[in-house]
């Protein structure tokens, strides 16, 4: 696992978050995680990680904050 780590955070978004998500993975290096911060578990998203190549684990901060940490498996 790697040090360099960036966060994106949808929770304040008026528009639909996937299309900035899937920016975020295709910027995303070999050696990089994205920590996802969103106020409801993205579970339609994990699909998409798995198809893509990506690995993810999710942690509940709050009762409306998740952060799924993603990285290239």
């Amino acid at each position: 696992m790697s040090d360099a780590e960036s966060v994106l955070d949808v929770r304040e978004r008026d528009d639909p978050p996937f299309p900035v998500i899937s920016d975020a993975l295709d910027e995303l290096g070999s050696d990089e995680r994205l920590r996802l911060v969103n106020d409801f578990e993205p579970v339609p998203l994990y699909d998409v990680l798995a198809d893509r190549g990506f690995e993810h684990e999710t942690e509940r901060v709050d009762d409306d904050e998740w952060h799924v940490t993603i990285e290239h498996a």
